[in-house]
Order: C-alpha cells, then sequence, then structure tokens
C-alpha cells in the first residue's frame, strides 16, 4: 500500500528469549502499544508468548 508507514520487528520468546519470527508493524499514530502474541516454540515444542523487540 501506497504511504503506509511499516516497520519490521522481532518477536523475541519470553521463556527463552530466543527470537523466532519477524513481522511487520504499523507506525504511524500516537498509543501503539507493542505486540504479544502467542507463537509456537519449537524448542519447547509448545505455544508461549512472545513480545515485540526493536532490532
Amino acid at each position: 500500500m501506497a504511504g503506509d508507514n511499516r516497520e519490521y520487528v522481532f518477536l523475541e520468546c519470553t521463556e527463552t528469549g530466543v527470537r523466532h519470527y519477524r513481522t511487520q508493524k504499523r507506525v504511524k499514530g500516537q498509543g501503539i502499544k507493542k505486540l504479544e502474541l502467542k507463537k509456537y516454540n519449537s524448542k519447547l515444542r509448545k505455544h508461549t508468548l512472545h513480545k515485540e523487540k526493536k532490532k
């Protein structure tokens, strides 16, 4: 999309500290929260909470 301000962020596992996923996030506007998603961790073989971390 033209004019859509996006940046790449990494999702880091809260249990192991490993960054497994990279995704895009909109940066336009105030009050945008950090992403928190449940994603699969192959090392632990279960879904864990992943939080957004900058590069």
